[in-house]
């Protein structure tokens, strides 16, 4: 802009008059410094900037715990194990007894162990005192034999089938057996131990609750998320794949309230693929993402007990490998054990809204349970609340402890890959240390790391952890 004007070539005096052409100019100056000073100090406005594609703005996530009353009571060997009947048939059974074995079982303590799966089909069972023998007809054996794992399969192993119905009235048959044998009579009988719950499974289930719901002391059933042939390191990310298990939990539990409401439910036996793969991804970091979400959305959900396939044998989905190594399910079972007790705790979260869904809380990659932490542990008093997040996010995240929570010393034991094979590592560290056996009759100390009280808790990209709040004084976690 330009302003053309005239000046005189003296002034007439102190007192006169300024040129009306010098009140446009002051105008002009004035706002051009209002401008400039603006720009320097006080409008520090952001200049808009291309932002790169699919970059998204951080949201602080706001947690907090309902710490009155617990919504579900586990048992207390909610995780629990199994060992597969193949190492008898392939001469493993001697390696039970060593020393480093041990130390690693006594590690999971306390859990129930079952023994059984796919290979049972070779088993004799001899009992040459049973009295139910005598009688003319089959003894437990025969149905202990024949009624092992996934019913349904029946046609498909033995060129037979079986209807619920049948099923039912065996297990009554077979209670009937053990009874009277005095080292049987005040044992437990589970079942019908069936395969993922398609149409034609909950009809058997249907027809076998109908019949023997109250003879059994547990429903089992069994769960297998994805076939390894087929597998690769993402697909233990996918989040449609970690909530398969939830619609079963749903078809199970509608047909067992129906029948038997309030019976206990168990998941006896899950593994991460059918087979292990060319990969044998199952045995890897990433495989713990299915295996804790799948602990933290049983507890949630009211199942009593799971039973993980399998402790120890030479296939895949166990927790400790041939060379008896712990492999990274069984050092995030082992956490599991020490920090998390039987009492689920609700948790609320605020942030991360989807849309067009305003309001629905983005948890489907970030995932959060909470628990009354474990009461054997002496490391923390009675109180205090155990978290374990999954977050499955290329990127982290940030939580910020409210409420109940806010303002509490946290303990925390950040879980992830060792090693240069990331994802599809067999290793692990805790809190940047390398988890190793001390020897073979000691497991190392699990050394957690505090957080300053009021700390927001940075989650990294694709990682697990857990997060003991101290001193909460929960009501719900003071009593056992």
């Amino acid at each position: 802009m330009r302003v053309l004007c005239a000046f005189p070539e003296a002034m007439p005096s102190s007192n006169s008059r300024p040129p009306a052409c010098l009140a446009p100019v002051a105008l002009i100056l004035a706002l051009l410094l209002r401008l400039s000073l603006s720009s320097q100090a006080g409008d520090r406005r952001p200049l808009p900037v291309d932002r790169a594609p699919g970059l998204k703005e951080k949201t602080l996530i706001l947690l907090d715990v309902s710490t009155k009353n617990p919504v579900r009571t586990v048992n207390e060997n909610f995780l629990s194990l199994q060992l597969d009947p193949s190492i008898i048939h392939d001469g493993w059974l001697d390696f039970l007894s060593s020393k480093r074995l041990v130390t690693l079982a006594r590690g999971l303590s306390p859990a129930f162990l079952r023994f059984g799966g796919k290979r049972t089909d070779f088993l004799q069972f001899q009992n040459l005192r049973n009295p139910a023998k005598s009688r003319g007809g089959p003894g437990p054996d025969y149905y202990l034999k024949n009624y092992e794992d996934e019913p349904n399969n029946y046609r498909t192993m033995r060129g037979r089938a079986v209807n619920g119905s049948q099923l039912g009235k065996d297990y009554i048959q077979l209670k009937s057996l053990l009874q009277p044998i005095r080292i049987y009579s005040r044992a437990s009988l589970y079942g019908p131990n069936i395969g993922r719950p398609r149409k034609n499974v909950i009809t058997l289930l249907d027809g076998f609750m109908k019949v023997a719901g109250n003879t059994v002391d547990a429903v089992t059933w069994q769960h297998c998320y994805i076939d390894g042939r087929v597998v690769k390191v993402m697909d233990f990310l996918k989040t449609r794949l970690l909530d398969t298990l939830s619609d079963q939990i749903r078809k199970i539990q509608k047909v067992v309230n129906t029948y038997t409401p309030g019976k206990k439910i168990w998941l006896e036996g899950v593994v991460t693929t059918s087979v292990g793969g060319t990969n044998n991804l199952s045995d890897s970091y990433a495989a713990g993402f299915l295996w804790l979400n799948t602990l933290g959305m049983l507890a949630n959900r009211g199942i009593d007990v799971v039973i993980r396939h399998s402790f120890f044998d030479h296939g895949y989905n166990h927790l400790v490998d041939q060379n008896f190594n712990p492999l990274p399910d069984y050092w995030l079972s082992l956490l599991y054990k020490r920090l998390i007790g039987p009492k689920v705790l609700a948790v609320h979260v605020a942030g991360l809204q989807r849309k067009p869904r305003p309001g629905r809380v983005i948890r489907d990659k970030l995932r959060i349970y909470a628990h009354c932490t474990n009461h054997h542990n002496h490391n923390y008093v009675r109180g205090s609340i155990t978290l374990f997040i999954i977050n499955l996010h290329r990127s982290r995240k940030k939580i910020k402890l409210a409420g109940t929570l806010r303002d509490k010393l946290v303990h925390q034991y950040l879980l992830q890959p060792y090693g240069q094979e990331g994802l599809k590592s067999k290793s692990v560290q805790l809190n940047g240390q390398p988890l190793v056996m001390v020897d073979d009759g000691t497991l190392p100390e699990l050394k957690p790391r505090p957080l300053r009280a009021g700390r927001t808790l940075v989650i990294p990209p694709v990682t697990m952890g857990f997060y003991v709040v101290k001193n909460v004084n929960a009501l719900a976690c003071r009593y056992r």
